[in-house]
């Protein structure tokens, strides 16, 4: 019987979004929905199985972990690139690692239903609506404000269409960036000093990389305007965690939204929990239920595929 472990299930919908029972009986499936991270029991509760589904990076596949499941062949994870898994020591063990498709849409949705509710202070007032209080606030439109986009591939590319649309003036920027690249898509290219010090509000959209991790700190939340806003729905480590508590806590920034974390699931008592003027969501840039369905089902056939000795496209780190 091949085995195959579904990870990080947190909402238990796993089981009902792909048809599963078409691996039957060939193989046997067990869903897990918690978030089980340290190495010895990890390791244990792996042992027996031969794939694994990871959900994005919520479980990460260090070489310390792969080299104790003796059993694993195939590690399937969401989407095309997954930083946490150790690809070298995978190969070097014969694990094949692959990938699924997933949308590309839900989160720049989720970029600006961020953008939007900070502008409009929806969640202060939608929950003083539940206390009885009416309008305690005073919010901003988009339109005619300053968009600035870290990062214009096809994520980046896409807020900065809707920042079009808004009516705003886009600026981007990336190491890569050309100007040519930019004019495409109707944003204007700019050195990351100029985007920080002019934009009303920053959002990022950049692979987490060594070039990239702390790309914002300190010195670079200084250089934003006072009434500015940032958004981060890419990856924790971009922004230094530490000087944006800082940043917000003294109001050097108006404001954030971060659906990313240097940790996650983000501890309870993580000092970024305390923060008024910082907007928190769980991870939820990728988590629909039609992006959901995909994924699911784009494991199931890779799983299938590979029981059936077809070939599978390996991921790596630069596609």
């Amino acid at each position: 019987m091949f085995k195959v472990a579904i990870l990080d299930d947190y909402q238990r919908v796993a089981r009902s979004l792909a048809d599963w029972s078409s691996l039957t009986p060939r193989v046997q499936t067990e869903f897990f929905h918690d978030n089980l991270v340290d190495l010895a029991p990890l390791a244990d509760r792996l042992h027996s199985f031969q794939a694994v589904l990871a959900m994005r990076e919520r479980t990460p596949f260090p070489r310390a972990l792969i080299e104790r499941l003796p059993n694993l062949r195939l590690l399937v994870t969401a989407g095309r690139r997954n930083a946490s898994i150790d690809l070298a020591a995978a190969s070097e063990r014969g694990v094949l690692v692959t990938g699924t498709e997933t949308l590309p849409t839900p989160t720049m949705e989720l970029t600006w239903g961020l953008i939007l509710a900070l502008s409009r202070n929806l969640v202060r007032e939608a929950n003083g609506m539940r206390s009885g209080q009416w309008q305690t606030t005073v919010g901003h439109v988009v339109a005619g404000k300053t968009l600035g986009v870290l990062g214009l591939g096809k994520l980046g590319s896409r807020v900065a269409a809707v920042g079009k649309v808004f009516g705003m003036q886009v600026l981007a920027w990336s190491q890569n960036l050309t100007p040519e690249r930019a004019a495409e898509v109707g944003a204007v290219y700019a050195g990351k000093d100029r985007l920080l010090e002019t934009s009303d509000i920053v959002t990022i959209h950049l692979v987490l990389s060594e070039r990239t991790r702390n790309l914002i700190g300190a010195a670079e939340l200084a250089r934003m305007k006072p009434g500015a806003f940032l958004i981060n729905t890419s990856r924790g480590p971009i922004v230094n965690q530490a000087a944006l508590v800082e940043a917000l806590s003294s109001r050097r920034i108006a404001g954030a939204a971060v659906d990313v974390y240097d940790q996650e699931p983000l501890p309870a008592d993580h000092p970024l929990r305390t923060v008024e003027n910082l907007l928190l969501t769980p991870h939820l840039g990728y988590v629909t239920e039609e992006n959901y369905r995909l994924v699911y089902g784009c494991a199931v056939e890779n799983i299938r595929a590979f029981l059936d000795g077809k070939p599978l496209r390996a991921i790596n780190q630069l596609n």
